[in-house]
């Protein structure tokens, strides 16, 4: 696809659109590489096999009684505020959030959303305020000045991404006295590169945002009390090791009595407290992982669905065919 296109195919956002296509790609290039590759632990493995396809980043200045609104779309989305007060409005939730300085929030789903000062005020396309300033550049609202935010989009390739963003909750909202140096350094970065773009800051910017988003997944993880799915499962470390080892070598056979033993459970208690957590039974998990692994082989390093089947624990490419296209909703071949 071309830069065009990809631009033109990935009109959301939140605070900002767009980018060059250094921009685009070096989010991409960055969880890809072989270093981060090499790490294994569950939710480096997840975002890595998402497939993160473009990024983009605007900032906003805003004044005064405003309201932006924010059509929905695939991906993950987020915000920052570095200084000033506003509130964010999500479809589908009944309460509005109040953000302030240092605050980060992710959202996921197609929702659309509001961030604002005045709910009153007659709300305003984000897309033309943002729009009015070029990709990478900070808009100006009402004189500019007392809100200071960024924001960016995660948008990802891989066709089970939306499946495992709907996971998450459609609002996490990190707060500045959980967040720690890490958060406020990025934010500051973020925001300077933001003002002040110097030779090599498209790709700054990139890992900057991805440490961003990683940082909030930590830390949501750390702080949530409740919740179902794959990433609820990380905070628990038995089901982290059991996991971890799955994502490690997926193609093992695989047992409940053998993940049960890492977990360091009883094979009864490891399986109600795996499907308790993760919301499916472990060998569910264990196969739509495959899959999930699998598709990867096939679109990115094209190898042949024999082999893949091979790597996803199958003696029987048939075999393995019915169940790829029993969870993936495609034949393997047409992933190619």
């Amino acid at each position: 696809m071309t830069c065009h296109g990809i631009l033109a195919s990935r009109f959301r956002t939140a605070f900002f659109l767009s980018s060059s296509p250094c921009t685009i790609h070096a989010l991409k290039a960055v969880i890809s590489s072989q270093s981060y590759r090499g790490v294994m632990d569950p939710l480096s493995e997840i975002l890595r096999l998402l497939e993160p396809d473009s990024y983009g980043f605007r900032g906003l200045s805003a004044k005064g009684d405003w309201c932006l609104e924010f059509p929905g779309g695939p991906g993950l989305k987020f915000q920052v505020i570095q200084t000033g007060k506003c509130w964010i409005e999500v479809d589908g939730l009944n309460v509005p959030v109040q953000l302030e300085a240092g605050d980060l929030v992710l959202l996921s789903g197609q929702h659309g959303f509001r961030t604002y000062t005045d709910r009153t005020v007659s709300p305003r396309n984000a897309y033309d305020v943002l729009l009015s300033v070029p990709a990478g550049h900070t808009a100006v609202l009402n004189g500019g000045g007392h809100v200071l935010g960024v924001g960016g989009f995660f948008k990802f390739r891989a066709p089970y991404a939306e499946r495992m963003l709907s996971e998450l909750p459609p609002l996490i909202h990190i707060r500045p006295d959980s967040s720690g140096n890490m958060m406020r350094w990025a934010i500051e970065q973020l925001m300077s590169e933001l003002r002040h773009p110097a030779i090599g800051g498209e790709l700054l910017a990139a890992h900057l945002a991805q440490t961003l988003l990683i940082q909030g997944l930590r830390l949501h993880i750390a702080s949530s009390t409740q919740g179902i799915g794959w990433l609820y499962a990380l905070r628990d470390p038995r089901l982290h090791a059991a996991l971890s080892a799955v994502h490690k070598t997926p193609e093992t056979r695989w047992t409940i009595q053998m993940l049960a033993g890492i977990a360091g459970m009883s094979r009864t208690s490891f399986a109600h407290h795996f499907k308790a957590t993760i919301g499916e039974t472990c060998m569910d998990y264990l196969t739509r992982w495959r899959m999930t692994v699998a598709s990867y082989h096939l679109t990115e390093e094209k190898m042949s669905v024999g082999r893949v089947a091979e790597l996803a624990g199958y003696n029987s490419e048939s075999a393995f065919s019915a169940a790829f296209k029993r969870i993936m909703g495609r034949s393997p071949s047409s992933f190619r």
